[in-house]
């Protein structure tokens, strides 16, 4: 790792490494101000909320966006991995004392892909393990991730969804974050099914890097929702645009008749709010197309509103969505000194960012959301993000996917920020996960390799998965950083569990108690946060179709609600696009 640490750099560039950064400070440094834009006339229909889109000439040839990974439309249904959202120095190979796993002899980085197909995962760091795989330590790790576990929020849910997201103090484990929006948290998901998928590793069990298979590209590229491009992935497609059906009220995925959905990637399915953000996806392209094409679409026209979707994606990755993940000053500081542990020469996966660092999401995750505001008969639908009790029901009281009904879609006033006071937090992140998730819905577990289910905890699926990848411990990393460690004392409860975990600790963990005391769970800590911010950036980076490289300085080019272009540009602009925003629901 180069001398210069985060928070010596942060003092260098004028920043100040703090627990409290804010919505409004996420914003892109240096915005310009806005100008009015008139192409095609969409301003004026944005604002009465019909119409089209504006587009600026900006074309990206129509390659299939997935390498050839989309050959099942509906996804590959045996074990890819959890589906709840997860949302130093690069080793130059192995040291004394390092990794001993005979792949990281071979290359700790796991680079030779042998060609096309699937991509690999590769290791940031070369270190041994957080610990040797034993009975004990197994026992350990399901005993910290169990339901009523030291993880466990306790939330009573016996009081319902609706007094869950009224009265916060019936949660005292479960603080709100009111530096997040409930949405960031299904954004976050949504972009962790674009760029990775676990080809099937055992659960629990040492895997091989060598063996280890991503099956999405790790490029922000959207090929969880364009799969293959109309011609490979037909079925996806009315022409150029989208397919997209009704749920009855409202929009809802393509179905086949077994009610699955027919979209790039399966698990964007499994919770109401991540199907009805693959929607707003599918409804983002088909306006963008609209707009472009001066009669009936053709492949150029694609190609056009393929570039504009993922760039306008891709900038609110940066710009809004990241600062929330990590903190504003630790963006500015990776985009102003530069990658320092993520310096692969391609785009990759790495297996701390997929098994630990990116798992953070899974704290931020409410026990129960309002859906939508009147939806159901008239009146909101709140539900808990998982009921056991509905599980199987063709309209399930919980926010569950694989359903359709006239009440199962989004408010998006609920999760995103349109200034009209209805906008709900996330939780912090620590070390406290609601207890909806202790008790997966069956179709959230993967059918592993022969092992069977294993606990239905999500906690404990995360820690039990850092055997299964040999994930080094949060200290060792911390220390490979030189970023600063916990002390003993913020690990002595993990510590009675055993295993030696207090001083060897789990990354999954220890990133979630990291941010727990060093940003009072606003953010990510100085070991999540680096990692995370440097692999995001790092994947736009090393793309060459990037908006950060494929034009020199480009900015958003479509229009925000307020009937300007400008780099604020965010999420609730392109759901106005998409017209699934409140205005355009009524409601």
């Amino acid at each position: 790792m180069s001398a210069l640490t985060f928070r010596r750099a942060v003092e260098i560039v004028g920043m100040k490494w703090r627990p409290d950064t804010s919505i409004e400070s996420a914003a892109a440094p240096g915005a310009q101000a806005p100008h009015t834009k008139s192409r095609r006339g969409f301003l004026g229909a944005i604002v009465s909320g019909v119409g089209s889109v504006v587009i600026a000439p900006t074309v990206v040839g129509a390659e299939s966006a997935q390498d050839g990974r989309g050959r099942s439309l509906r996804g590959d249904r045996d074990g890819r991995g959890d589906r709840v959202g997860r949302g130093g120095r690069s080793g130059s190979g192995a040291r004394n004392g390092r990794r001993r796993s005979g792949d990281a002899r071979e290359d700790h980085h796991g680079l030779h892909d042998g060609g096309g197909g699937p991509e690999r995962f590769v290791r940031l760091f070369d270190l041994p393990p957080f610990a040797e795989p034993s009975e004990e330590l197994r026992e350990a790790l399901i005993e910290c991730g169990r339901p009523g576990g030291m993880m466990d929020a306790l939330d009573p849910l016996e009081v319902g969804p609706v007094r869950l997201i009224t009265e916060p103090e019936l949660s005292p484990n479960n603080r709100d974050n009111p530096t997040h929006t409930a949405g960031v948290t299904f954004f976050g998901q949504f972009l962790d099914h674009d760029i990775t998928r676990d080809a099937g590793s055992g659960l629990g069990r040492p895997t091989p890097v060598r063996r280890s298979m991503n099956l999405r590209s790790a490029r922000m590229d959207l090929d969880s929702v364009y799969s293959g491009g109309p011609g490979d992935s037909p079925a996806l497609y009315d022409g150029f645009r989208f397919r997209i059906e009704s749920g009855g009220l409202f929009e809802d995925l393509p179905r086949d008749d077994e009610g699955v959905a027919v979209i790039g990637d399966d698990r964007n399915d499994e919770n109401l709010m991540l199907s009805g953000l693959h929607a707003a996806f599918l409804l983002f392209h088909n306006a963008v197309i609209d707009d472009i094409a001066t009669g009936q679409p053709t492949a150029a026209d694609f190609a056009e509103a393929q570039a504009t979707v993922r760039r306008h994606y891709q900038w609110i990755v940066v710009n809004e969505v990241l600062p929330q993940f990590v903190g504003q000053p630790m963006v500015d500081y990776v985009r102003t000194a530069g990658r320092q542990i993520f310096t692969l020469p391609v785009a990759r996966i790495p297996l701390e960012f997929q098994t630990a660092a990116y798992r953070f999401g899974h704290s931020m995750i409410r026990p129960s959301y309002r859906a939508n505001l009147a939806g159901d008969g008239g009146e909101p639908f709140f539900g808990l993000v998982f009921d056991p009790e509905t599980f199987g029901n063709p309209d399930p009281d919980d926010l569950s996917g694989h359903s359709r009904a006239p009440r199962r879609f989004v408010g998006w006033q609920t999760f995103f920020d349109f200034d009209d006071g209805e906008v709900k937090p996330n939780k912090r992140i620590d070390t406290k996960l609601s207890t909806p998730l202790f008790q997966l819905p069956m179709f959230a577990i993967p059918a592993g390799r022969g092992e069977g289910l294993g606990p239905m905890s999500l906690a404990a699926r995360n820690l039990l998965r850092h055997l299964t990848w040999e994930i080094p411990s949060g200290q060792a990393i911390a220390s490979e950083i030189n970023a600063e460690l916990l002390a003993s004392a913020d690990l002595a409860d993990l510590g009675q569990l055993g295993a030696g975990l207090g001083a060897s600790t789990p990354l999954f963990f220890y990133i979630l108690r990291e941010a727990e005391v060093m940003a009072d769970g606003l953010h990510l800590g100085p070991v999540g946060g680096q990692i995370v911010a440097e692999v995001l950036l790092g994947l736009l980076e090393l793309d060459p179709n990037s908006y950060l490289n494929a034009e020199v300085n480009w900015r958003p080019t479509l229009p925000q609600r307020n009937g300007t272009v400008g780099d604020d540009f965010r999420m609730a602009d392109l759901l106005t696009i998409s017209g699934v925003d409140p205005t355009s629901r009524g409601q």
